[in-house]
């Protein structure tokens, strides 16, 4: 899988876009090819974008993503400017921050400090997602990400912070209290940032999501880094745990079937994991897994005479096994891959 559309939706919020004129250029043009598929006049100007002139009116209604075109002639930071001046940023409760420029290179000014420095400007920002690229502005293991811990120092009060991009991230042991999700989007995770969550005091944190991806791209965790989480010690609040795109699923799934943490959380999501019948034969025998309010499985490896198995030992549980994938085949050997690497 591939992230080729941005978000629509960010904290049951709509995003808008804030405009630039290479953003204004870019819509025009996807309209006109909208326009030739479906054999309608082809427009030559763009109309007054509705949802764009209402959010401006009430900055609290909408989900402001905030990006440069690759190849933009204007910086993030000169963009970032335009956008201080011309929304009532005191009222904005969600940013995504997405592409600040060509992932090979220097984007000047890291979005991040420009966050910082002007986070008295955000009195209200509760929703935060910092990397929202797309497959045409950077592969997500490509995505240039830096430290993310300044980010929830700036904000106290900030509830859910999602992260999209392994390269250079890190996330060194902290503490906040307002945090309620935290999803670390990347093609590969390397331990030195799982250990940080995992050692960080969130009290109030009830959704984690953790995509693990492969060694290729920098995915150094393993389920033996995950211990201190399946053991149930951490995060008091956690009742929602997406642990997902990993190379080893099976093994994962073995580790949670007597995993404490289980306890307490209702809806596990297990998507993008390579995930076969080995690891479907603990799903449908494990008693711990009966207790969930809702099993996530959407890509997966697993035979139709497994998920049958699946949906008469889970009846009670709300289950998607949406998704199944079939191995690449090469010279008869059977080669699994996770959702998303590259």
């Amino acid at each position: 899988m591939t992230i080729n559309e941005h978000l629509t939706e960010f904290a049951g919020l709509p995003v808008v876009e804030f405009p630039s004129p290479e953003i204004e250029e870019e819509r025009l043009l996807n309209a006109q090819d909208h326009a030739r598929r479906d054999n309608l006049p082809v427009p030559d100007r763009l109309e007054p974008d509705e949802a764009y002139t209402a959010a401006l009116a009430a900055p609290e209604s909408a989900a402001w993503r905030l990006r440069v075109v690759v190849d933009a002639e204007e910086t993030f930071e000169a963009y970032f400017a335009h956008f201080l001046n011309r929304v009532d940023t005191t009222r904005v409760t969600a940013l995504s921050v997405g592409c600040w420029g060509e992932s090979h290179e220097d984007p000047g000014v890291v979005p991040r400090d420009l966050l910082v420095d002007n986070a008295v400007r955000f009195p209200q920002l509760r929703s935060l997602f910092f990397g929202e690229f797309v497959q045409e502005e950077a592969e997500i293991s490509w995505i240039p990400q830096c430290d993310v811990a300044p980010l929830l120092a700036a904000f106290p009060a900030l509830e859910e912070l999602a992260v999209r991009g392994g390269s250079g991230l890190e996330f060194p042991a902290t503490g906040h209290d307002a945090l309620r999700g935290l999803v670390v989007q990347t093609g590969g995770l390397p331990r030195k940032v799982t250990t940080g969550i995992l050692a960080s005091r969130l009290p109030a944190l009830e959704h984690l999501e953790l995509w693990f991806g492969v060694e290729d791209y920098g995915g150094t965790t393993t389920v033996d880094d995950l211990a201190p989480l399946l053991a149930g010690e951490l995060f008091p609040a956690l009742r929602s745990l997406g642990l997902r795109n990993s190379t080893w699923g099976d093994e994962l799934v073995r580790r949670l079937a007597d995993a404490p943490v289980l306890d307490r959380v209702g809806v596990l999501d297990l998507s993008g994991n390579v995930l076969t019948d080995t690891g479907g034969e603990v799903l449908a025998t494990a008693p711990a897994f009966r207790n969930l309010d809702r099993l996530v499985l959407r890509y997966h490896f697993l035979t139709e005479e497994m998920l049958d198995r699946l949906r008469a030992a889970l009846a009670g549980v709300d289950l998607d096994v949406s998704g199944g994938e079939k191995p690449d085949v090469y010279r008869g050997k059977a080669t699994y891959y996770p959702e998303v690497t590259e």
